[in-house]
């Protein structure tokens, strides 16, 4: 457990490092934090974290970043492949969609069911030469990987793209 004089940021009880790093050790910055309201419920909050070197937010590019996502209500692994491919579909262009769609099955296919306090972490570890890593994490466990960009700016974009699931939580995780 980290010191409290560690924690950036605490939404509704839910505390938010101000630094993290990825599985290969990179150091990431807590660019922001938001709360996620579906109609008149409080879903979920989030944390976006993105490398240290990089201070401008950069959420669908080649760079090192991270989404975590802590949830409030227990849902389903179905509802999350649901929205999942609606939230990417929503942001790609057809043929973009058609690219990753292979893929984005196999990660849907990694969710697992949620109960409140359990959290999800969204990553993406940029290496040397354009290659990286694409992880899926539940409470610190491993679900999911892939070396696909593609795959990565799809998913990412559903919080962080143009057309994002709230425009609100955007700004917020954007820390604007």
């Amino acid at each position: 457990m980290l010191p409290s004089w560690a924690f950036a940021a605490e939404i509704k009880g839910v505390t938010f490092a101000d630094q993290a790093e990825t599985q290969g050790g990179q150091p990431l910055e807590l660019i922001g934090t938001g709360l996620f309201t579906y109609l008149v419920w409080d879903a979920y909050v989030g944390g976006y974290y993105q490398d240290a070197r990089r201070p401008r937010p950069a959420p669908l590019s080649d760079v090192s970043r991270r989404l975590v996502l802590e949830y409030f209500h227990a849902i389903e692994s179905a509802d999350f492949a649901k929205a999942t491919t609606r939230g990417v579909r929503q942001n790609l262009s057809e043929a973009n969609f058609a690219a990753i769609e292979a893929e984005l099955s196999r990660f849907n296919a990694a969710y697992r069911d949620v109960s409140p306090g359990d959290r999800y972490a969204l990553e993406w570890q940029a290496e040397e030469g354009g290659k990286g890593r694409l992880t899926l994490a539940l409470n610190d466990t491993l679900l999911f990987e892939s070396a696909s960009l593609a795959l990565a700016n799809g998913v990412f974009a559903i919080w962080l793209g143009d057309s994002p699931a709230r425009d609100d939580f955007r700004s917020q995780l954007l820390g604007r």
